[in-house]
C-alpha cells in the first residue's frame, strides 16, 4: 500500500530525515514514535504527499507521488483522509459543512446523498444528530471526532494521523485510540499514526516505528517495543508513563 525508499528531508542545514526504507501494506496500523522534534510528524506528511521530501520517493497505490503529473497526485490523493493535530476545522462552518467540504467538491453527490453520507460518517464517530453545532461549541474530543469524520468522508484507503490524542484528558484519549481501531477493523483502512503516547500504541497499532537521529531505529511489535531494552526506546516509554501517571 506505501512504500518509502531512501527518504531524507532538511530543513536548512538541519537534517531531519535520513534515508528512510519503510513498507505498509494493506489493513496494517503503523504508529511513528520518537523524541520531540525527532521528525515523526515530517515523516507523515511527506508519505502523506503533503510534503516534498528532500530526496527519495514515496509510493503510494504504486504512484511515486513526487514524480507523478498533478493530475495522478490528486487520484491518489482522494483515496487518502488525513487528521491533523489540531483538528483543523473551518471555524465558520458548522459540523456538516466541516464533514461535507471536501466530498462536496470531489463527488457528485446529491444534496440528500451528501446529508445522507454525513449522518453515516457522524455515526461512525459516535456524534449522531451534531450537524448544525459549529466548532466552537465543541469539546477538544469532539472536534478531533469530527475531523475524523471529516478524513472518512471520501471513503479512503489510507488515514494519516498526527497526534490524534494530543492535548486530551486520559478517558477522552482512550476514546478516540478505540474508535481509531474500530474505524479500522470496520473499513479495513490502512492507518498511520503519529503519536507520543505509548498507552495508545497499546491500543491501537500493529507495528511501532522509532525515529531516532532522523533514522529508523527500530520496527516492532507493540509489545517487544515496550519491553525494549534499547536505551531510546527505555526513555520514551518512561516518559510516556509518567506522563500519564501526572
Amino acid at each position: 500500500m506505501i512504500r518509502v525508499r531512501g527518504l531524507s528531508h532538511r530543513f536548512g542545514d538541519r537534517v531531519v530525515l535520513a534515508e528512510i526504507d519503510v513498507d505498509v501494506s494493506a489493513g496494517e496500523t503503523v504508529a511513528i514514535m520518537g523524541s520531540s522534534g525527532g521528525g515523526k510528524t515530517t515523516l507523515l506528511r511527506c508519505m502523506a504527499g503533503l510534503l516534498r521530501p528532500t530526496s527519495g520517493t514515496v509510493e503510494l497505490f504504486d504512484v511515486n507521488l513526487y514524480s507523478a503529473s498533478s493530475s495522478e497526485r490528486a487520484q491518489v490523493r482522494k483515496r487518502l483522509g488525513v487528521v491533523f493535530q489540531g483538528s483543523a476545522l473551518f471555524d465558520y462552518l458548522n459540523v456538516h459543512d466541516n464533514v461535507a467540504f471536501g466530498a462536496e467538491r470531489h463527488l457528485k453527490l446529491t444534496r440528500k446523498a451528501l446529508s445522507e453520507m454525513v449522518a453515516e460518517k457522524l455515526g461512525l464517530v459516535g456524534l449522531e444528530g451534531t450537524e448544525r453545532l459549529y466548532p466552537s461549541e465543541l469539546s477538544g474530543g469532539m472536534k478531533k471526532r469530527v475531523g475524523l469524520a471529516r478524513a472518512l468522508a471520501m471513503n479512503p484507503e489510507v488515514v494519516f494521523y498526527d497526534e490524534p490524542t494530543s492535548g486530551l484528558d486520559p478517558v477522552t484519549a482512550y476514546a478516540i485510540d478505540a474508535l481509531i481501531r474500530e474505524v479500522s477493523e470496520k473499513t479495513n483502512v490502512t492507518s498511520i499514526v503519529v503519536t507520543h503516547d505509548v498507552s495508545a500504541v497499546m491500543r491501537v497499532a500493529d507495528r511501532v516505528l522509532f525515529l531516532h537521529d532522523g533514522r529508523i531505529a527500530a520496527d516492532l511489535p507493540p509489545e517487544r517495543f515496550r519491553n525494549s531494552k534499547d536505551p531510546a526506546i527505555a526513555e520514551i516509554v518512561e516518559k510516556s508513563q509518567a506522563e500519564s501517571i501526572a
